[in-house]
């Protein structure tokens, strides 16, 4: 029976270490093992278990390596203020800044934007969009793309104590009521003349 294949995301990953440490101090009841990671969160089958640990069978498990941080649990670490993150978030994402260049430099992006959007200093856009230029972030580029196109409406939202929450709010409410009331038996055309109609 073969193990899984190397870099391969696995719903075990989190509970490896503890898997590999309990294995090599000797035991190797993997019935037991599964009740223990059960009771650390895991929602998998015994059987899952089985097949990771079958192949260690007489012998002793290989170290394991922690897994890497998920994808959105970086993006959520990017995305909050740094104050809002625990101890243990923030040695993450300096860890994962310090091993990746590129989302070191984004995550100063996000954080000069987010300082714009919440203090409403809107005179800083266009530094901001020039200083997102010079770094090699494609994705970003395409950001400040969108701002450009639409430099005014962005320079407003960004300085004006305006909102328009409200009204998309209800918009949104409303389209969501229409969407259920037909049950997905119209199409788009339907559902636009019912919102601009009601």
């Amino acid at each position: 029976m073969a193990a899984p294949l190397a870099g391969w995301p696995s719903m075990l990953d989190d509970y490896k270490v503890h898997l590999h440490r309990r294995w090599n101090s000797g035991c190797t009841n993997i019935k037991q093992l599964h009740r223990e990671i059960a009771m650390q969160g895991f929602r998998g089958t015994y059987w899952t278990v089985y097949r990771y640990l079958a192949p260690f069978k007489g012998s002793a498990a290989p170290a394991a390596v922690p897994s890497p941080p998920k994808v959105r649990h970086i993006t959520s670490w990017i995305r909050r203020r740094p104050d809002n993150l625990d101890a243990d978030e923030q040695v993450k994402l300096k860890e994962v800044r310090a091993a990746c260049l590129h989302l070191d430099i984004l995550r100063g992006h996000v954080e000069e934007f987010a300082k714009m959007m919440t203090g409403r200093h809107g005179e800083r856009l266009d530094a901001w969009i020039a200083a997102v230029r010079t770094d090699d972030l494609p994705y970003l580029h395409t950001f400040a793309n969108g701002l450009e196109r639409d430099h005014a409406a962005v320079l407003n939202g960004l300085m004006l104590p305006y909102s328009s929450g409200a009204v998309e709010g209800k918009v949104c409410i409303k389209i969501k009521f229409l969407k259920r009331l037909m049950f997905g038996r119209a199409n788009y055309d339907l559902l636009r003349k019912m919102a601009l109609l009601n």
